[in-house]
C-alpha cells in the first residue's frame, strides 16, 4: 500500500464536505447573495459533535445503530475509489459490485433507523427512497457494466484509469450517455433539486431529510459527513470518466481531479439554481431515462 493511496483516501475525506460548500456558495451566487462560508459544512459538523443526543423511548439499538453503520458503510466504498490517477486504496477483480452493494448498505441503515422510530412521517420518506433507488441503482450498475465491457478490468479503479484509453474514435456517443445516466444517479442519489431540495421541510416534497429528523448532535454529524462522502464516491466516478490521467503524473493528475470534483459541485449548484424541483410523479421518468442511458451505451459497447 503506498503513500499516494493513503493520502488521496485522507484527502477525499477531508475534502468532501467541502463540496456542500461549493454548491451553497454557487447557488448564493445566482441568487444574489453572500451566501454561507466555504467552510459552514465543516463548522456544522464540528458543532453537532460537541453537542449530546436525545432518544425517543420508543427507538431501540437499531435507531443508534443507523448513522455510525451508514458511515462506515461509505467509508469502506471510498477504499476503492481512485483519486484520479491515484489508484484506490484496496481493489480486486469484480470490486465494482461491492462498492454498489456498500452503499445500497448504507440506504438500508438510514432506512432501517428511519422505520425503527415508528414515525409514519419517516416510513413515508423511507419508502420513497426505496422507491427511487430501485431505479436509480440499475443505471448504475449498467454504467459500470459498460466501463467493465470497454476496458475489460473487472476492477473499478483500473477500469475508470483506463476507459478513456480504450475508447475508440466515434464512441463519444458512449461516454455522453454515460456521463448523462450517472449525472443524474449523482443528483437523485445525493437528494438534490430537481429530485429532492435538501433545503426544505415541506411535507409533500421531503425525501432524504424526513429519514434522518429524530437524529441530532454527532448522530447527526456522521449523517452529514456520511451524505458528503456519498457525494464524494459518486461524483468521483463522473469525474474520473472526464478526467483519467495527465502527463504531468500523479500530483498534477490529483490537482486536476480535485479541481473537477469541485467544478461538479458547482455544476449541481447551477442546476439547483435554474431548474425547478420535479413533481414526485415525475421523479422516476428521469431515473428510468437514467437506466435507458445507460442500457444505451453498454449496446453500442457490444456490438
Amino acid at each position: 500500500m503506498s503513500i499516494e493511496k493513503i493520502c488521496g483516501y485522507l484527502l477525499a475525506l477531508v475534502a468532501a464536505p467541502l463540496l456542500l460548500g461549493v454548491i451553497n456558495r454557487t447557488k448564493a451566487f445566482f441568487a444574489g447573495r453572500r451566501g454561507q462560508p466555504l467552510f459552514q459544512a465543516y463548522h456544522d459538523i464540528f458543532k453537532l459533535l460537541r453537542k449530546g443526543a436525545v432518544y425517543s423511548t420508543t427507538v431501540t439499538a437499531v435507531f443508534r445503530a443507523g448513522p455510525p453503520a451508514s458511515l462506515a458503510a461509505v467509508l469502506l466504498a471510498l477504499l476503492f475509489v481512485p483519486f484520479g490517477p491515484v489508484p484506490a486504496v484496496f481493489s480486486f477483480q469484480g470490486d465494482f459490485l461491492l462498492v454498489a452493494y456498500l452503499l445500497g448498505v448504507m440506504r438500508f441503515c438510514t432506512v432501517n433507523a428511519a422505520m425503527d422510530t415508528g414515525s409514519s412521517f419517516e416510513g413515508m420518506g423511507a419508502s420513497r427512497e426505496v422507491q427511487f433507488a430501485a431505479l436509480a441503482e440499475p443505471a448504475l450498475l449498467l454504467g459500470m457494466a459498460v466501463i467493465v465491457r470497454t476496458t475489460g478490468n473487472l476492477s473499478l479503479s483500473g477500469a475508470l484509469q483506463s476507459f478513456a484509453s480504450c475508447l475508440t474514435t466515434g464512441s463519444a456517443p458512449v461516454t455522453i450517455l454515460l456521463l448523462a445516466a450517472w449525472m443524474i444517479v449523482f443528483l437523485a442519489e445525493n437528494s438534490r433539486i430537481p429530485f429532492d431540495d435538501p433545503n426544505t421541510h415541506l411535507e409533500l416534497t421531503m425525501i432524504h431529510e424526513v429519514m434522518v429528523l429524530d437524529h441530532g448532535g454527532p448522530d447527526f454529524a456522521l449523517i452529514q459527513w456520511g451524505a458528503a462522502l456519498k457525494m464524494w464516491v459518486l461524483g468521483a466516478l463522473v469525474v474520473n470518466l472526464l478526467v483519467p490521467s495527465v502527463a504531468g503524473g500523479e500530483i498534477a493528475g490529483a490537482g486536476i481531479f480535485l479541481g473537477g470534483m469541485l467544478a461538479l459541485a458547482a455544476a449541481a449548484g447551477t442546476v439547483e439554481s435554474t431548474m425547478a424541483r420535479f413533481r414526485l410523479l415525475r421523479v422516476p421518468q428521469l431515473l428510468v431515462a437514467a437506466g435507458s442511458f445507460s442500457i444505451l451505451a453498454l449496446i453500442l459497447v457490444l456490438r
